[in-house]
């Protein structure tokens, strides 16, 4: 064997990259002095092209398939290196092996809070965290722009620029949306498709396609969470007479259960009867205040309030209350205060069946008797 042939049979035979990682974009395939052999094998497998440079320029672009490399399969190649009528001896030429597969879960947020306004809530700040995939669209953009001389590029390498566009732009994008404050969370993919749109013309001056883009977190200040829970507490409660009413009612039951509980209870119904009347009256749900008419001669102040009935009741053999006629009247349609029920006020020597009484009287007129079992 002469030397040159001992020189030659060194020299590459077969070209391709096995790519084992999963975050490599390009790989430079290394040779010293970047020498291939004439009718070279160079192999494509599928998810990668392979782009040939030749003293910086880009010369041929390879898809995916088995080729041997000949004037015939390297044009722009034969057109730079001035090959005429074709040729036997080894060439240099640098290859770089692009995969074309998606990345997929890269990460990205906004580097702080976006400042938007909300019809609701006034100027409000929120955070917006998700991923995003990307893949090669143009191999000979992304290695001139972006991957350079680099032998061996990662989706690391790039991953910071890339989450930075993405985190700047979203600053344009949500308040341009006019989604409220209240409907960000279910607008997410409206939001991660806007995103994509707007973004996906940078991300190709990269030679990359921006293929996904998902918002999978709207961040709001904690004072704009409470507000919406306490809005959203009182669209359940609504009615807060009828409410406050239902709550008397079981705490009546719950306290009789309990020996010494009825006092206790009698207190908190006269302070949620109290409570719910005030909330009520500042809703513009409650009973007006009588206007003051100033003329002459009328009065500058209205007269008191008369005072109402209260009445205690013997429930399971223990007293509470005492009750203002709101409260009895829902004990008795309720079935806790009947005729026989015994009841006391102020005046009275001794309790008194309810029945007796003139006040309750027409009270437990208006609530039907039981029904007789058949």
């Amino acid at each position: 064997m002469g030397l040159w042939d001992k020189i030659t049979g060194e020299l590459i035979d077969i070209i391709q990259w096995l790519d084992d990682t999963n975050d490599t974009l390009v790989h430079r395939f290394e040779r010293a002095g970047n020498e291939i052999k004439y009718n070279a094998r160079l192999i494509v497998r599928e998810g990668q092209l392979a782009a040939f440079i030749n003293e910086g320029q880009l010369a041929d672009v390879f898809k995916p398939g088995t080729y041997t490399l000949d004037t015939r399969n390297l044009p722009v190649l034969t057109t730079l290196k001035g090959w005429k009528y074709g040729f036997e001896s080894p060439f240099k030429a640098e290859v770089y092996f692009c995969s074309t597969r998606q990345f997929t879960n890269l990460k990205w947020g906004t580097p702080g809070p976006i400042t938007m306004r909300d019809p609701e809530f006034g100027a409000v700040r929120v955070t917006a965290f998700g991923i995003y995939s990307i893949k090669i669209k143009d191999p000979a953009t992304f290695i001139r722009e972006i991957a350079g001389t680099d032998g061996n590029f990662t989706t690391d390498q790039i991953s910071d620029n890339l989450r930075g566009k993405i985190g700047t732009r979203i600053k344009e994008v949500i308040p341009d949306a006019g989604i409220p404050i209240i409907d960000l969370e279910s607008k997410v993919v409206q939001l991660g498709e806007t995103l994509r749109s707007r973004i996906a013309p940078a991300f190709e001056g990269f030679g990359l396609d921006l293929t996904e883009v998902q918002v999978q977190d709207i961040g709001l200040p904690e004072e704009v969470e409470r507000a919406i829970d306490k809005a959203g507490a009182m669209r359940a409660i609504g009615d807060l007479q009828r409410y406050t009413r239902y709550e008397t009612a079981h705490s009546i039951n719950d306290a009789a259960k309990n020996p010494g509980g009825l006092a206790a209870a009698g207190v908190g119904i006269g302070m949620g009867f109290g409570l719910g009347g005030q909330v009520a009256s500042a809703m513009g749900d409650g009973p007006s205040q009588p206007t003051v008419q100033h003329g002459s001669g009328g009065a500058s102040s209205p007269p008191p309030l008369p005072s109402q009935i209260q009445l205690f009741v013997a429930v399971n053999g223990q007293q509470a209350g005492p009750f203002d006629m709101a409260v009895l009247k829902h004990m008795a349609q309720s079935g806790q205060l009947h005729r026989e029920s015994l009841v006391w006020k102020q005046g009275m020597t001794n309790w008194t069946a309810a029945g007796q009484v003139a006040e309750l009287s027409s009270l437990l007129d208006a609530v039907p008797p039981p029904m007789s079992p058949r």
